[in-house]
C-alpha cells in the first residue's frame, strides 16, 4: 500500500514545523524583547551586542 508511511511523514512534518516555530519564538521575541535582571535589565541580544563591542575595543 502506497499510504502506509503518511501518518508517520505527517507527524514528522509538524514536529519539524514545531521545533522551528519554537525556535524562531526564541530568537525573534525572547532574545530581542524580553529584558533580564541578571544582564543588567537588557535583552540577551543586547548583552551580546555588548560583549562583542567590549572584545573588539579590547
Amino acid at each position: 500500500m502506497c499510504w502506509d508511511n503518511a501518518a508517520a511523514e505527517t507527524f514528522f512534518a509538524t514536529k519539524a514545523r514545531a521545533r522551528f516555530a519554537v525556535a524562531e519564538y526564541i530568537e525573534v521575541f525572547y532574545n530581542r524583547k524580553r529584558m533580564h535582571s541578571s544582564i543588567g535589565y537588557r535583552t540577551p541580544a543586547q548583552a551580546l551586542n555588548d560583549y562583542h563591542s567590549a572584545a573588539l575595543a579590547a
